[in-house]
């Protein structure tokens, strides 16, 4: 039927090489179809359409697939308003050859679309998922010409989009979502313009469908194209500044977006990305407080950005983010918040760590219960951040401790802890042992810390670690300003309850260490005693390590710490005690050492006239050695102004402090030692004979016996420098 209605010419035409045949016989058909429309004849116009797609549009040889595009074309013409009716056999066809082989045809197609675009219009948008589909891959033809048809089809169709009240947006966004991580950069431009023009559309709401290429969009931020940077950002400010103005925004499902970019190796994407989360946090309210995690996850790496924009929005939205004050009834977790802070507290960068300190705190500050159930989720990170290397952290890391140490339980944890740290990494208290325990005295109460230290390490099975621990303790407690009352409280330890308390609370563990004792002794002005302590030293205890803190202890009689002993020199004969002592602690002391001539010096100036002849007598004659305490029988109480005085029971005691019991826990504590250091200097000799002890043995025909009865040499007893007293 279709062949009697149009001449064979024109089919031969319609075929042609030349684009100048195919175009007047496509105009003829365009008569014909013209005639048949004013006829009302459709049947006819079907079959012209069905001759044309067939035997042209769908034929192996691309000249008669271009006539068939100009003829397709042609008819759309011919039948202006009826168009509609066939506009099916029309496009299809069409929109098939988009895909084909010959760049040319593809040209056409493009062409023949526009031209069938024009005339139906509005009626075209039944088929816009299929053309916008087939537009995107042509915007990234590898033909330029067909890229410059394809462009310019495309501002067509978005004129009748934004003029149509058919178009649907449902539809169309989940075709846009699939195509929006497409790294060609034609495509994105494409992508973007379309994005853009839909927004500018009133009666179209691109802001409800945003979570569903607001990824894409952010995608586009590091191209390396700079203009589809620039026009991904410009899509993204106009839509930000939508969200500003709009009632009703999804503010969860872009904030998942936004944590994410957040992370972006592209600082313009990570600034585009904390600026959205900055406006979030300041618009989005209680919608936004079951992702409160997430955000500050974003948010705190940000804050140690290279780039100093990025830091400043961070540590902005960081504030904001604090200061709201959201309830775990509404969605607030405040142990997934717990958990990434604690996961930033390991962050390379000061600052992050810092202000994961500061999530730390302020959470204990307001939900102390929800995070004291989740402490045993971040102490372990916690008592590690004790080892960072800057001193800031360190102080907020135990502002934390202290909060959480409130709590009696949480208390003794803390230092058990803290204790059990010191005894796996000697260099954490060596380079923060001072600093950490002075931190504490002054947020816990430095008595309370103090007591709880004492008490764990008295039953300490590592005693080299409990000698060490000790002297850091006690020079803390000789030197730190923080423990100027302790000190006071300690000086009363023979007039006052609270200050016997403390000293008989501290001399259990200051035990393990002599000096440590001695140091107790000087500043509870137990004089009698530390004299009494250093005369039963014996050859063991008078070893490299012993003089090395003697002569830090001397050093520390000259500061002002100590100025009330010094004075109290000027009185010998009511403190002849202190005399006996400083006298015993000189005669340990090698004479040409530094330490010798110091203390020799400050005791030549103890003035003489005080002395009385019958003082002296007591004091001297009669005696020739220097351990008198140990001829005193118990029941008699040797006071600190040097009388002796019989009273039954008392069993040289004084305020209390039982002083013969006190001077045996010593010994006992210091025999321990001994053993323990003469174990050590057996296993090191039998584990590294030297060649002597070898031939030796190979000569006498059986091992040397290992004599354990007398002490060892002070050289096979030489360890590693000490720690400050």
């Amino acid at each position: 039927m279709a062949d009697a209605v149009i001449p064979p010419a024109v089919f031969r035409n319609l075929s042609d090489k030349l684009y100048e045949k195919r175009k007047n016989a496509a105009l003829e058909v365009e008569g014909i179809v013209k005639s048949l429309a004013a006829a009302g004849d459709h049947e006819k116009i079907s079959s012209v359409i069905n001759l044309l797609t067939n035997e042209f549009t769908y034929s192996p040889q691309a000249n008669h697939r271009k006539g068939g595009l100009i003829g397709l074309a042609a008819a759309t013409v011919g039948l202006t308003t009826e168009a509609s009716q066939h506009l099916e056999q029309i496009v299809r066809p069409v929109l098939f050859s988009f895909a084909d082989q010959d760049s040319r045809v593809r040209y056409y197609a493009c062409e023949a679309l526009y031209n069938i675009a024009k005339v139906v219009r509005g009626d075209f948008i039944i088929f816009f998922n299929e053309i916008f589909d087939a537009l995107c891959k042509l915007s990234a033809d590898s033909d330029a010409n067909v890229q410059s048809a394809a462009h310019l089809l495309d501002r067509l169709v978005k004129d009748i989009v934004t003029e149509s009240d058919q178009f649907s947006i449902e539809e169309f966004i989940p075709l846009l979502r699939d195509r929006m991580n497409v790294l060609n950069p034609y495509v994105r431009q494409f992508l973007v313009g379309w994005i853009t023009v839909l927004d500018s559309v009133p009666d179209i709401d691109m802001l409800g469908f945003l979570p569903d290429f607001l990824d894409g969009l952010f995608n586009m931020l590091s191209d390396s194209s700079h203009e589809i940077r620039q026009q991904a950002d410009s899509a993204l400010s106009e839509f930000l500044q939508e969200i500003k103005n709009s009632p009703s925004v999804d503010y969860g499902r872009m904030a998942e977006i936004l944590v994410q970019r957040a992370a972006s190796p592209d600082e313009f994407t990570r600034l585009t990305a904390i600026t959205w989360i900055n406006e979030f946090v300041k618009l989005g309210g209680d919608q936004l407080v079951p992702y409160y995690a997430d955000i500050l996850g974003a948010i705190l790496p940000c804050i140690s950005d290279k780039e100093e924009k990025i830091r400043v929005v961070a540590r902005e939205t960081n504030e904001e983010l604090r200061s709201y004050k959201a309830d775990p009834a509404e969605g607030f977790d405040v142990g997934a918040i717990l958990s990434i802070a604690r996961r930033q507290l390991s962050s390379e960068w000061e600052a992050t760590r810092i202000e994961a300190l500061h999530w730390i705190s302020t959470l204990l500050n307001r939900h102390r219960v929800e995070v004291l159930s989740s402490l045993s989720d971040i102490f372990d990170t916690l008592l590690k951040a004790l080892s960072d290397p800057t001193d800031e952290v360190v102080l907020l890391v135990l502002e934390v401790h202290a909060c959480i140490a409130k709590d009696l339980q949480h208390f003794r944890q803390l230092v058990v802890f803290l204790v059990h740290n010191f005894r796996i990494d000697h260099s954490l208290l060596e380079k923060r042992g001072a600093l950490i325990i002075r931190r504490l005295c002054v947020l816990l109460d430095a008595e309370r810390v103090y007591r709880e230290l004492s008490t764990i390490l008295e039953g300490e099975a590592d005693l080299d670690f409990a000698s060490i621990m000790v002297q850091v303790l006690n020079f803390i407690l000789l030197t730190s300003s923080e423990l100027a009352d302790l000190r006071d409280l300690l000086k009363q330890s023979l007039v006052n309850s609270a200050g016997k308390d403390l000293f008989v609370s501290l001399y259990t563990s200051w035990c393990h260490s002599p000096m440590a004792i001695i140091s107790l002794c000087l500043l509870a002005q137990t004089y009698q005693h530390a004299s009494t302590v250093i005369q039963s030293l014996v050859e063991e205890d008078i070893n490299v390590k012993f003089l090395v803190q003697l002569d830090k202890l001397i050093r520390l009689l000259e500061t002002p710490i100590f100025a009330y002993l010094r004075l109290q020199l000027l009185e010998p004969g009511r403190y002849t005690w202190l005399l006996k002592a400083l006298n015993g602690l000189l005669m340990l002391l090698p004479q040409q050492s530094a330490a010798f001539k110091i203390l020799r010096t400050r005791l030549k100036t103890v003035p003489s006239y005080s002395f009385s002849g019958d003082q002296v007598k007591r004091t001297s004659s009669g005696n020739p050695h220097p351990q008198i305490i140990h001829h005193i029988p118990c029941g008699s109480q040797i006071s600190e102004d040097g009388d002796i005085n019989q009273d039954v029971g008392a069993c040289n005691s004084h305020n209390g402090i039982n002083f013969t019991a006190s001077l045996h826990q010593f010994e006992q504590m210091q025999r321990q030692h001994r053993m323990h250091a003469k174990m050590q200097a057996l296993s090191r000799n039998s584990s590294t004979p030297s060649s002597k002890d070898v031939q030796r043995s190979e000569d006498s025909g059986h091992q040397l016996p290992l004599d354990s009865s007398g002490p060892p040499s002070r050289s096979s007893r030489k360890g590693p420098g000490q720690l400050p007293l």
